[in-house]
């Protein structure tokens, strides 16, 4: 049963903010700014799957690892689920960064690892889950320098669980998929963190791959709030401005209920495809937070991921 009156007509103006900020149109003048920006959070959280106690339940045989430093900060920490079995130092790992619009979510929230632990560990992979420190503390390039030492730090403590640290995916999701794509599109972010080369990077769901063009358009303020008002700056977080050379593959899933993600990710792919580099768009017709949360369930949208990673372990 609905709600009555003027609590009814607010419930549905919230929804509606959120669905065009998630889609990357602008709201009305009068309703954009803070209260559009905890909408969308609120949002955000949702689609992420739950608060920071949200774990799920582990598949049998999995230990979990909690909690793993790899920076001073409280935030800068990773969890680490091994599979059964390992021993070789040979299993692949899988690094994933969640989302929440640089300023909210957490590693261990539900959407963000219980499909894929529940499709990938049984296949012998270790899931390795990052939180960064956050706005507005911590800006996103910031975030981004976060994550090359998250991984950095995974790929020097893989041989210790099993795993090998040549043979690293990382994914992303939402803003995660943001950062991700950053350091892919700049290896330097990794490099001078220690980081060793990996076999590529998957962003799950990014409307934030060209910022100027973002910037320079009506935005929801969750943008500025975020990469402020400076043009130079808007470019040094902008993965398709630091892309300049060849880099590892990318496969960009987008929203193809987000008009914005899905071409910002045909502008991305095709900037890396003419500088020689390998980056392929994967429409699915899924929500923001789908895209994240049913990855890993059997069918064919975890089928097409699958098939992208079995390239790369392969040298494709």
């Amino acid at each position: 049963m609905k709600p009555a009156g003027r609590s009814w007509r607010r419930l549905r103006c919230g929804t509606v903010l959120v669905g065009m900020g998630l889609a990357g149109l602008s709201p009305p003048a009068a309703v954009a700014g803070p209260l559009l920006d905890r909408l969308m959070e609120a949002r955000t959280a949702a689609d992420q799957g739950g608060g920071a106690g949200a774990m799920p339940a582990l598949p049998a045989g999995v230990r979990l690892l909690r909690e793993l430093p790899y920076g001073e900060d409280a935030r800068q920490r990773m969890d680490v689920y091994l599979p059964p079995g390992l021993g070789s130092g040979r299993a692949p790992l899988l690094v994933m960064v969640h989302g929440g619009g640089w300023r909210v979510g957490d590693k261990a929230m539900s959407a963000v690892v219980a499909n894929k632990l529940a499709h990938w560990l049984p296949r012998g992979y270790i899931l390795v889950s990052v939180n960064y420190r956050l706005l507005p503390a911590t800006a996103p390039l910031e975030q981004a320098r976060d994550l090359a030492a998250a991984l950095a730090r995974a790929q020097a403590l893989a041989p210790s669980w099993g795993g090998d640290p040549a043979a690293v995916v990382l994914m992303g999701h939402s803003a995660g998929a943001h950062l991700v794509a950053l350091l892919a599109a700049d290896p330097a972010f990794a490099r001078d963190a220690g980081a060793q080369p990996w076999l590529g990077t998957i962003a799950l769901d990014s409307a934030a791959l060209d910022l100027p063009g973002i910037m320079e358009a009506p935005h929801p303020s969750l943008y500025d709030r975020a990469f402020g008002q400076d043009p130079a700056a808007w470019r040094a977080v902008s993965p398709y401005h630091r892309v300049a050379g060849t880099t590892r593959p990318l496969l960009l899933v987008c929203s193809s209920r987000r008009a914005l993600a899905c071409a910002q990710a045909d502008r991305f792919a095709s900037r890396v495809g003419s500088l020689g580099g390998r980056a392929e768009v994967l429409r699915q017709p899924l929500s923001h937070g789908e895209i994240n949360r049913r990855l890993g369930e059997p069918g064919a949208y975890t089928a097409a991921v699958e098939a992208f990673i079995a390239t790369l372990r392969r040298g494709g």
